[in-house]
């Protein structure tokens, strides 16, 4: 199996393109679109996509993440080996969220052009470097015939969160396609209110509670629920929060515990 990220969207031939490449060289293998609509050279939009889903899929599977500003360029393209998968891209984070929450065994910069196009092109390593040499990797192809293996990989900037005061403190990190825009508040972050009810604000503007579920309040209403990722996204039931509070990736976002006279 491998699966695909990327943000060429679908209006355009470079993802069939690409999967064409794959079954050209692995027939039987099944292709599993994780996403296509990564906003064009989103790098950590593209890898928090990647790590929310790569676990879901089973074992063994090849995970193909192109999203790639820095095509052409000087920068690596890399496939690593971990416990559980394989993961091919380009070398600017864009794997780098996923595999930290895998035991990596080892990592090969893409070196041996054997196992790409006969012609490369330096706008499109998608087609010509990637999807070959993931589709050889799901042939069986051992990881070591690809290039030198390399010691690290390049790692995006992650915000961590801050508890102060009693004030647990984050950042939006992606808006879906609804709306919602998701925070890098997980369960953990938040542990401290136990069963307290809640709020989060947008510096000293109060924006929502935090609910157990979308419809725990009325229809155009906002609250913040802990979403299917493990994060906690503020939404509003039936429609967009990113347009009805004009919240935006990047925005700092607080909560606190809820105080009636608010």
């Amino acid at each position: 199996m491998i699966s695909l990220t990327t943000d060429f969207g679908t209006r355009d031939w470079f993802v069939g393109t690409m999967k064409g490449v794959i079954l050209g060289i692995a027939p039987r293998v099944v292709l599993v679109d994780l996403t296509h609509d990564i906003p064009p050279g989103d790098v950590r939009g593209g890898a928090f996509a990647l790590a929310a889903s790569c676990q879901f899929l089973p074992r063994g599977t090849v995970h193909l993440a192109v999203v790639d500003p820095g095509v052409g360029s000087t920068r690596k393209a890399i496939a690593v080996r971990t416990a559980n998968y394989f993961f091919v891209g380009p070398d600017n984070g864009v794997l780098s969220l996923a595999l930290g929450r895998e035991r990596i065994k080892s990592i090969h910069q893409l070196a041996n052009d054997q196992f790409f196009l006969p012609a490369v092109s330096r706008t499109f390593h998608g087609r010509d470097i990637f999807a070959p040499v993931a589709a050889h990797l799901g042939r069986g192809l051992p990881i070591e015939e690809l290039g030198p293996a390399v010691t690290d990989f390049n790692r995006l900037d992650w915000p961590q969160s801050k508890v102060r005061g009693g004030v647990v403190s984050g950042e939006v990190v992606y808006e879906d396609r609804f709306g919602n825009l998701i925070t890098n508040l997980d369960a953990a972050s938040l542990a401290g209110f136990g069963d307290q009810p809640c709020e989060v604000f947008l510096a000293r503007k109060r924006l929502c509670p935090v609910a157990p579920f979308y419809g725990a309040v009325k229809v155009g209403r906002p609250l913040a629920v802990m979403g299917s990722s493990g994060f906690l996204e503020i939404s509003v039931n039936g429609a967009s929060a990113a347009d009805e509070l004009g919240v935006r990736v990047g925005d700092r976002v607080c909560v606190r515990r809820w105080v009636k006279s608010r």
